[in-house]
């Protein structure tokens, strides 16, 4: 009878202990598929992050290059004109063609404004090749044409020239100065100069 309930103890045990490894094999099963779940979770957060820092970076070093290209573009279109700004002062050194150039000048503004009287606001030591200047553009002009100098009304001395030319009435003026046309010159230039020196933008779609 001993030998019976010991038997029967054991066998009773043996299946509480196959059992309680099942059970444990599950949990287990289950803790480290969670576990899993979890860890792979994770890593694919923190590897997304990884990668979202990544891009940002490397879209803030394009973008300082690029700027700094930009930068370094625009710094050396300034020297052009900056260049082309000095040599202004070379040509009112040569009278005869400075000459012409106002005569011209003029008469642009003359026929912009489309008055027969005008007065002139010019540099001081400009005066004699500008009354030259206009007598040729009375010459060229359809029609009587008054222009009277300005004089006490200086231009700046330390410009490079051209003139200034107000109407009759005194409500229009046109600043037709040599520093002006290099300005306007140089907005209309711009997009020329830009792709002779560094080439088409092959972005760009529309041209003016």
């Amino acid at each position: 009878m001993v030998a019976f309930i010991k038997q029967e103890a054991l066998e009773k045990a043996r299946e509480i202990s196959i059992k309680a490894d099942e059970e444990f094999a599950i949990e287990k099963s289950k803790l480290v598929r969670t576990e899993t779940l979890a860890i792979d979770t994770q890593y694919e957060r923190k590897f997304k992050q990884a990668e979202l820092s990544q891009q940002i970076a490397r879209s803030n070093v394009t973008n300082k290059t690029r700027l700094k290209v930009l930068a370094a573009r625009q710094q050396l279109l300034d020297d052009i004109f900056d260049k082309a700004c000095g040599k202004l002062a070379d040509i009112s050194k040569d009278e005869g063609r400075y000459e012409d150039i106002l005569k011209n000048l003029v008469l642009e503004c003359v026929y912009a404004l489309d008055e027969g009287k005008v007065s002139l606001r010019v540099r001081e030591k400009d005066v004699e090749v500008v009354k030259r200047a206009v007598e040729k553009a009375k010459g060229e002009y359809k029609g009587e044409l008054l222009v009277e100098i300005e004089e006490g009304n200086w231009l700046p001395a330390e410009g490079h020239g051209g003139i200034y030319m107000i109407s009759g009435s005194g409500k229009i003026s046109i600043n037709n100065t040599l520093e002006e046309r290099l300005t306007l010159l140089e907005a209309e230039a711009l997009p020329a100069v830009r792709a002779s020196v560094f080439g088409q933008n092959p972005n760009r779609k529309f041209y003016d």
